[in-house]
């Protein structure tokens, strides 16, 4: 019986030509080749593109949900993939065997998920926050977590089809750690796997005001599609204590209030509360949905 089919998904707004070349024929050169792979353009033409992929121009931005979910109706329509990955257009595979190492990881486990990738720079380096658990700064650590990195990861197409694909009201921010818990919620495994790697350039930890409001008002909407109602308060209060201790620019605090007061005045989607067991299955991995 032949292995898990890999369909690849890159989202790219047009401005990184060089970068995308680069990332696609990194993806032609994997030992397991891929059975589909689509570029969407995200509100703007695409380049050419090599012999082979498919090209999906959009007429407006629709943000990384919206986008990723256009390539996920044309993957599925192909009706030839098992997996879905999603990679950055600057990103780079410098390891022929990434596809390879993933689909035999799918393979082994029908319940896995979600496979989030490492990132690193050119240099070898993993930022902090690319590492998808708490009190953990070893990027090398892989095992079962809560979340995962959009930069390069893979989705079972079977999960997607049971709890549906991303988020598009988020637009961006935080629509990892939505899909994730509604993966979690029924049942699937996600797995950080540290060998499948993303070279992906170091990028700055600076803040814009529309991230800081995209962050609060999605932040509350995870809280109300997701969490039991008793642990809403606890969630949005940590989160609003850390923005205090974090953020230094009174700018950056204006639009991140607005946004939590966004997120508390406009409707999240349908309201499905996690099981409480997948608040102890959390609790167990390290990371309530508290935090």
């Amino acid at each position: 019986m032949s292995g898990p089919r890999l369909g690849i998904a890159v989202l790219t707004m047009g401005n990184r030509p060089a970068e995308l070349d680069a990332l696609l024929e990194s993806v032609a050169g994997q030992t397991l080749p891929a059975t589909r792979v689509v570029v969407v353009g995200n509100g703007s033409p695409l380049p050419e593109l090599p012999a082979g992929v498919t090209a999906v121009e959009l007429e407006e931005n629709l943000g990384v949900s919206g986008g990723r979910n256009v390539a996920i109706e044309h993957l599925r329509a192909c009706g030839d993939v098992d997996v879905v990955v999603d990679l950055d257009d600057d990103g780079l595979l410098v390891d022929t065997g990434v596809f390879a190492r993933l689909a035999s990881l799918y393979a082994a486990d029908e319940r896995l998920g979600i496979v989030s990738f490492r990132i690193a720079d050119e240099r070898g380096r993993t930022q902090r926050r690319h590492v998808p658990r708490l009190r953990s700064k070893d990027p090398m650590r892989a095992g079962e977590v809560t979340t995962f990195l959009g930069g390069g990861h893979g989705l079972s197409m079977r999960m997607l089809e049971r709890i549906g694909g991303w988020p598009e009201q988020f637009f961006f921010a935080h629509e990892e750690t939505d899909l994730a818990w509604r993966a979690m919620d029924d049942g699937w495994r996600v797995v950080y796997e540290p060998s499948l790697l993303l070279q992906h350039p170091w990028t700055s930890p600076a803040r814009h005001a529309v991230y800081y409001r995209m962050t609060a008002r999605n932040r509350v909407w995870l809280a109300k599609r997701h969490l039991p109602a008793v642990l809403v308060p606890a969630y949005l209060g940590v989160w609003a204590l850390l923005t205090v201790v974090r953020t230094r620019s009174w700018s950056g605090w204006r639009a991140w209030a607005g946004g939590f007061a966004e997120g508390v005045r406009e409707s999240a989607g349908p309201r499905r509360p996690m099981r409480w067991a997948t608040v102890a299955r959390m609790t167990r991995l390290g990371r309530p949905p508290v935090i």
